[in-house]
């Protein structure tokens, strides 16, 4: 397969590119920077610089002709304010799915966040509630498309840790947390598994393996 990623040097998507690497897929991450070209080039992908904050739809979408899947990893990050969490969060997460929209690929994953589809509770950081309010509004647009196969994935707290390749996977799974190792594998097994189209699945560590937390899913 071919699949492009948003967020191409985050880490999630530095883990996601060479797992798909390794396994022989062409692999693509859109970058903002130049200078992180070569992680993602030590990782097996092939960086695209394009900043989704400036981009039009037509811009993004030459970097996705011929492509099979598009994820969405990208994130405003740690130390942004509440102005970026809009523009990167929701803003380009809708460009995105434009851009695949617009080159008719369907296969469309989200990397989301846990909470997202609820008002954030009284006391929370006000950057933080604003980032949640933004992943919900991107995942309302994403799922509102005929257009797109889409499965959005909302880990819980994400950990360092090795992963272990054990995960709970559900469409409520309770608060808890995964290592990214293991978002990275559950994305992959994602991509390869249809019967997780329409669905918004809640990830967070477990004791069932990765591809058979996946399978169950999708027959379920």
């Amino acid at each position: 397969m071919r699949i492009v990623i948003a967020g191409g040097h985050g880490q999630i998507a530095l883990r996601l590119e060479r797992l798909l690497a390794k396994r022989g897929d062409e692999v693509a991450g859109i970058i903002r920077r130049p200078e992180q070209a070569g992680d993602l080039l030590a990782a097996g992908a092939e960086p695209v610089v394009c900043d989704l904050e400036s981009a039009s739809v037509p811009d993004v979408a030459r970097h996705m002709e011929g492509a099979d899947a598009a994820v969405f990893a990208a994130g405003a990050g740690p130390g942004s304010g509440t102005a970026r969490k809009e523009t990167v969060d929701r803003g380009a997460a809708v460009l995105f799915a434009d851009a695949a929209e617009a080159t008719g690929v369907r296969r469309f994953l989200v990397v989301s966040s846990m909470g997202a589809d609820r008002e954030p509770p009284e006391g929370t950081d006000p950057v933080f509630a604003t980032y949640l309010r933004a992943k919900g509004a991107a995942d309302a647009d994403v799922r509102a498309r005929a257009g797109l196969d889409w499965t959005i994935l909302r880990p819980g707290r994400m950990t360092n840790d090795p992963g272990t390749g054990l995960i709970t996977l559900a469409d409520a799974t309770g608060r808890g947390e995964v290592s990214r190792d293991d978002v990275a594998a559950t994305l992959v097994a994602l991509l390869d598994e249809p019967g997780t189209v329409g669905r918004t699945l809640e990830l967070i560590g477990g004791d069932v393996p990765v591809e058979d937390a996946v399978r169950a899913v999708a027959n379920h």
